[in-house]
């Protein structure tokens, strides 16, 4: 159902919150000297002795089912009230929350705002041709999930199925992710950059029966044909009985009998489909995420846990009120698009964006063109986008009004001081602050963000600094003993459940225990290194498999890319650890340079060098820098630094899969480089 564009009556006044007063709600945004916990959250009236941020979060922590049962029971829209409000034990992985509560995540998202507010704008499709978006009110958006979940249930998907998506970010595929969740099914949303064979691995896994997928996608001007990866795709997939298939574009694609238009068949069905009560351990979706072993993983979310914790973060680390527009530019396929594009913005009765495009087609100054055009107040985006940006100069973002921008939030990775000194100085004119933040398809929602926090409190660049409500991070040291210091750095943990974590991996729970929970009995282990300042804030250095150990000193790849990338030469860059005769490892950098600079680069390298040296220590310095016009990435932004370590060793035959790769020749460009800088 790819309706036209056309406009949505605009809404004028947004319905208040419950227990929010609009004065109150307005006071906030003016931001006030002094904090009333209870207009900040209207359930903290209930919590003895809370006062502000930060005696808000203690209470979250140290009287955690307090906390989490009075934020359920209000946020939440309830068939049955749950009776416990945890069953957890992280020394045996077990994790349960809500347990005797009914609910259905599709209502929390859509009905309930319906009945208030059926006008109010819920999706904006940002469609890759500029200037041409699409709006969809609540009302619409349910029925057009209700179509969705009735033609799901006539073609006999049923109430603990898997259905895998394999569509770009659309308002098509928001509806498929609503209409499994309408019908008591899990969902398995498989990014639309995958190749056949990783969509086919993911599909088995799941053991899906259904796949809801699109003729071609279109993204930065390129026809991709989705379809024909999916045709592929199931020749290996014996349990996949159907493929709907919907119309992006209007090229005509190869059908089977196991293919049906997916709008077609929709217009068949009645706007009224009765929504399931499911268990609040049921399971929500699937999604799979890479792991050391290579064999994806497909993480297990499930009902009101996670529903609520993505709710409750979109609204508290963004600042996010009644009537703002939230821009959140993450693909679905990923857990960003899952919890702040679809899940945690429609929880809230918030207009959402759905970002079709690419940082810079037709030009760099596409997300600003949009920001200004659709006004979009929260803006959510990764490092890598930003580092890119940067090079194309400040002009391209000045060229538009951002005045209606508020917050400017970054994820996927740490962000280096420079690009956040950008995004603060040149994007948000110095007015708006800057959410570092932190947290992992494992964790459901953001873990770590410097907001909320008190009023005029302070933000550090580059820092995820303060925990979220009813997050307890821990450090723990090479033999597994608890940093209780500050000014220390270790192996970051969790040292309580919350709702929003992960539950399981699918088909493979001891994976899941000796991932996650065995390496630091009794802690959830992240898989990530972190450094707990004197001021008590945490500072992510990088995943703990990416730290050099140089000489015995271990130092993380990120702390070395943020000094090198503070260069005013340098765009963005990638650091990696060799094999070293005498150090045991090395480091390798590769740097890639802004347009227009124009200096020797052996020059360059010793001011590298030196800033390294003067930064970090000597021992961090690279022994080898590569300069290049372009990093590998996937699809979805990320450098491939698995590609970048077998290029370093010289391991070409295990290059692997690269059909993820936003451009496949960037690596060639790459082997090509390293050649050249061996033989100098």
């Amino acid at each position: 159902m790819w309706l036209p564009c056309r406009c949505t009556t605009k809404y004028v006044a947004a319905s208040i919150r419950r227990g929010v007063s609009a004065s109150s709600l307005h006071a906030l945004r003016r931001g006030r000297s002094s904090w009333n916990s209870a207009a900040f959250m209207p359930e903290s009236a209930g919590f003895e002795g809370v006062s502000g941020r930060d005696a808000l979060h203690d209470y979250s922590v140290s009287h955690s089912e307090n906390f989490w049962a009075a934020v359920a029971r209000q946020r939440l829209n309830w068939i049955r009230p749950f009776e416990a409000v945890q069953d957890c034990d992280l020394s045996q992985g077990r994790i349960k929350w809500f347990e005797g509560g009914k609910l259905n995540v599709s209502v929390n998202c859509l009905d309930r705002h319906v009945h208030t507010c059926p006008e109010r704008v819920a999706l904006i499709w940002e469609r890759d041709e500029r200037g041409s978006e699409v709006r969809y009110t609540y009302r619409e958006l349910l029925e057009i999930t209700c179509r969705l979940g009735n033609l799901l249930r006539r073609h006999g998907v049923k109430k603990g199925d898997c259905v895998t998506i394999y569509m770009p970010t659309c308002p098509l595929a928001v509806a498929s992710m609503l209409a499994c969740a309408r019908i008591g099914a899990a969902h398995n949303v498989v990014f639309a950059g995958f190749s056949s064979e990783a969509l086919a691995e993911r599909i088995r896994d799941a053991q899906s029966s259904t796949v809801i997928t699109v003729n071609q996608g279109v993204r930065g001007g390129k026809i991709t044909e989705l379809k024909r990866t999916v045709d592929a795709a199931v020749q290996s997939c014996p349990t996949v009985r159907q493929v709907f298939v919907a119309m992006r574009t209007e090229k005509r694609v190869e059908v089977t009998d196991r293919d049906f238009a997916l709008e077609e068949e929709m217009l068949k069905e009645d706007v009224v489909c009765e929504p399931a009560a499911m268990d609040s351990e049921d399971v929500l979706f699937l999604l799979y995420t890479s792991g050391s072993t290579g064999k994806p993983k497909g993480l297990v979310h499930t009902q009101a846990g996670y529903l609520l914790y993505a709710a409750l973060t979109h609204r508290y680390v963004f600042g996010y009120h009644d009537g703002d527009v939230f821009g959140c530019v993450a693909d679905i396929g990923w857990i960003t698009g899952h919890s702040y594009t679809v899940y945690g913005p429609l929880a809230n009765g918030g207009t959402t964006v759905l970002f079709e495009s690419t940082p810079v087609y037709p030009d760099p100054g596409r997300y600003w063109d949009m920001v200004e055009r659709l006004r979009i107040n929260q803006f959510y985006g990764a490092p890598t986008a930003i580092r890119l940006l940067i090079r194309y100069g400040d002009q391209w973002v000045k060229k538009y009004d951002r005045s209606s921008l508020t917050t400017l939030g970054s994820v996927g990775e740490p962000i280096n001081t420079e690009a956040w000194e950008w995004y603060n100085r040149v994007v948000g004119e110095g007015r708006c602050p800057v959410v570092d933040t932190w947290w992992q398809t494992e964790t459901g929602g953001i873990c770590i963000a410097p907001k909320p926090s008190e009023p005029d409190a302070e933000i550090v660049p580059g820092m995820a600094m303060r925990p979220f409500f009813g997050i307890k991070p821990a450090l723990m040291d090479t033999e597994g003993k608890l940093l209780t210091s500050n000014n220390e750095s270790g192996a970051l943990c969790m040292a309580q459940p919350w709702p929003g974590m992960a539950r399981t991996i699918h088909n493979n729970h001891q994976r899941f225990l000796e991932t996650y929970f065995q390496p630091y009995p009794g802690y959830f282990f992240t898989g990530d290194g972190a450094y707990r300042s004197q001021e008590g804030y945490y500072q992510i250095t990088g995943r703990l498999d990416d730290v050099i150990n140089v000489s015995g000193h271990r130092i993380g790849t990120a702390e070395i890319e943020d000094v090198v990338n503070q260069c005013s030469a340098v765009a963005e860059s990638a650091v990696i650890g060799y094999s070293h005769s005498i150090k045991g490892q090395g480091v390798y950098a590769f740097v890639v340079l802004k347009k227009g600079v124009d200096m020797q680069e052996a020059d360059l390298s010793k001011e590298l060098n030196s800033m390294v040296s003067e930064k970090i220590a000597k021992y961090a310095c690279p022994d080898f820098i590569q300069f290049a016009k372009r990093l590998p990435k996937t699809r979805s932004g990320k450098i491939m630094r698995r590609v970048l370590r077998k290029v370093v060793d010289c391991d070409l035959d295990s290059l692997g899969d690269l059909s993820t790769l936003d451009d496949p020749a960037a690596v060639q460009e790459i082997i090509e480089g390293h050649e050249k800088l061996l033989s100098k």
